[in-house]
């Protein structure tokens, strides 16, 4: 394969602010030079196969969403959706409708309600369900993916009765009368149902999988730091349906694999380690649960909920057992990546970690760093980790985030500003299929501050708006920094990965609201053009 010069686009290199340059050539999948179109037009004149002409739009370095759940935005893409509904009774009737239409006896599993986003957030319970239908077991994820409403089928099916036992680090929900109102929060009460969901094919993973990257590859991601390896027949069938459909069947897309605490046991018996895997797939962090979400007054604070002050949140593990789980990391060689959304849960891993430090040169990382106090930041900023933030989230807790978590907590949250200038690298996902994949919502939110496309314009946290180049840098150089691999990805420099991101406006001078409608033409993945539309031009070489 002979070389490709890319030209006549504002290429931005990313490697610091304004930086640009007119053309980039590359090799089999990697970036032999960048510079002067002239200049290497004609000294690599005869080698150059492919002729790409940017029509004037933008070439940045691949977008990389750094947390997600790749499979289970796959999933979300082909159960019905119930994020985008505004009220109870809006989900309730999508929910008849689908039942309408399944033979009966068969599951409903249901994607996204958010009662935070209804005028009246009355939670769907039982009884609600059984109105629309006992005749199938219906599943109703909320859209945080740490609760799910259930019907008394269901309950039926799962085999699970009046005196089920809560198990540690869960919550069983109950009416006053001590009913079971259909309501489980947290893994450890899920799993309860999940595991009695039917038998996932693998077929079903690799279709979820082969529509999660279709979505990627639209919305200009060249690749994504995910976390599956867990919940779809375990370690070994989820593993081999990544390297079936990336590897075997040619869809390129840099999956870098959380390992969930309960498979890095499976993926060390089948020889596999920390850093190793396949061209495309590669072994990240130990991935841990510290706590639970906001919007289900589970993710544990150093306070009691404004809301609801007999609750402070769940602790998924004792103390003890959470730094086991991290001594357990550092006897893989393994950083950890824990989720850790309230303040006690981010103390508590803070903790841990400096009780069992990992290696040199390995970097730890906090997930969601959303309620955390400055004595935190400070105590973070002298450890070797990264705050995987999720700009997102800004547009969609607040403003009921203000009605759960007092003011005293409040003032260093959500501060992706201030833990920049504190010295703390972070790097920026979604939390697909929680919240959109769209990285532009991330980086506009992340700029504004906002609620996008609505008539409510509410900055939340002015002085903590970042520039379109630090939003954008949470998806390149900051994802890329995350798992290591900011020596070859995250900037368009001589010698990194040829994965490029081309959108169809110069988002550093656009209207900041402008971001939301900026469109992915052109996704590159080691050097291969994996989707294109618009008006890039190819030309090919005699």
């Amino acid at each position: 394969m002979g070389k490709t010069i890319w030209h006549n686009g504002l290429i931005y290199t990313m490697k610091s602010e304004n930086q640009t340059v007119e053309a980039v050539l590359t090799n089999e999948g990697k970036i032999i030079e960048t510079g002067a179109f002239e200049y290497l037009k004609d000294v690599y004149h005869f080698e150059i196969t492919r002729d790409i002409d940017l029509q004037g739009n933008t070439m940045l370095p691949g977008l990389v969403d750094s947390h997600m759940h790749l499979i289970g935005h796959g999933e979300r893409l082909m159960r019905l959706d119930l994020s985008a509904m505004k009220s109870r009774e809006e989900v309730l009737q999508a929910v008849a409708d689908k039942c309408q239409s399944t033979p009966k006896g068969e599951w409903i599993v249901a994607e996204g309600w958010n009662e935070n986003e209804w005028a009246h957030p009355e939670l769907i319970l039982l009884d609600d369900l059984d109105a629309i239908s006992t005749d199938h077991p219906l599943v109703l994820k909320r859209i945080c993916r740490h609760a799910m409403a259930v019907n008394s089928r269901t309950l039926t099916e799962a085999g699970i009765t009046a005196n089920v036992h809560e198990p540690a680090g869960g919550v069983v929900g109950r009416y006053k009368d001590g009913r079971l109102n259909g309501i489980f929060k947290e893994e450890p009460a899920m799993e309860l149902i999940a595991s009695k969901l039917p038998g996932i094919t693998q077929a079903y993973i690799e279709e979820a999988l082969r529509t999660a990257i279709k979505d990627c590859y639209r919305l200009g991601l060249t690749g994504c730091h995910t976390e599956d390896l867990n919940y779809y027949n375990g370690f070994r069938p989820t593993y081999d349906a990544f390297v079936s459909v990336i590897e075997n069947h040619g869809m390129a897309f840099r999956a870098s694999l959380l390992v969930h605490h309960e498979a890095v046991d499976d993926m060390n018996r089948d020889g596999y380690a920390y850093g190793e895997g396949t061209s495309y797939i590669t072994f990240d962090a130990m991935k841990i649960f510290a706590d639970g979400s906001l919007g289900g007054n589970t993710a544990l604070l150093s306070l009691p909920y404004r809301d609801n002050p007999e609750t402070q949140g769940i602790a998924i593990f004792t103390q003890e057992e959470l730094e086991g789980l991290v001594k357990k990391a550092r006897s893989f060689d393994m950083p950890v990546a824990v989720h850790a959304i309230g303040d006690l849960a981010f103390q508590n891993v803070l903790d841990a970690i400096e009780k069992f430090p990992p290696q040199k040169g390995i970097r730890d990382r906090l997930i969601h760093a959303q309620i955390v106090r400055e004595d935190l930041l400070d105590r973070a900023a002298s450890l070797p980790v990264i705050f995987d933030i999720q700009p997102g989230f800004v547009a969609s807790d607040f403003p009921w985030v203000e009605e759960k978590v007092g003011k005293e907590l409040l003032q260093y949250s959500y501060a992706w500003k201030t833990y920049s200038e504190k010295g703390i690298v972070c790097a920026g996902g979604s939390d697909a299929p929680i919240e959109p994949l769209h990285p532009f919502l991330g980086i506009h939110a992340a700029v504004t501050r906002t609620k996008p496309y609505g008539l409510d314009k509410t900055i939340y946290g002015d002085k903590e708006r970042l520039s379109i180049y630090e939003a954008v840098s949470l998806y390149t150089k900051g994802s890329a920094y995350a798992n290591g691999s900011e020596k070859r990805r995250g900037k368009i420099e001589k010698g990194f990965d040829a994965d490029f991101t081309i959108v169809d406006r110069n988002i550093f001078t656009v209207n900041c609201d402008s971001l939301l409608e900026t469109k992915a033409l052109m996704t590159v993945i080691d050097d291969h053009i994996v989707h294109q539309e618009g008006n890039v031009t190819i030309i090919k070489k005699l």
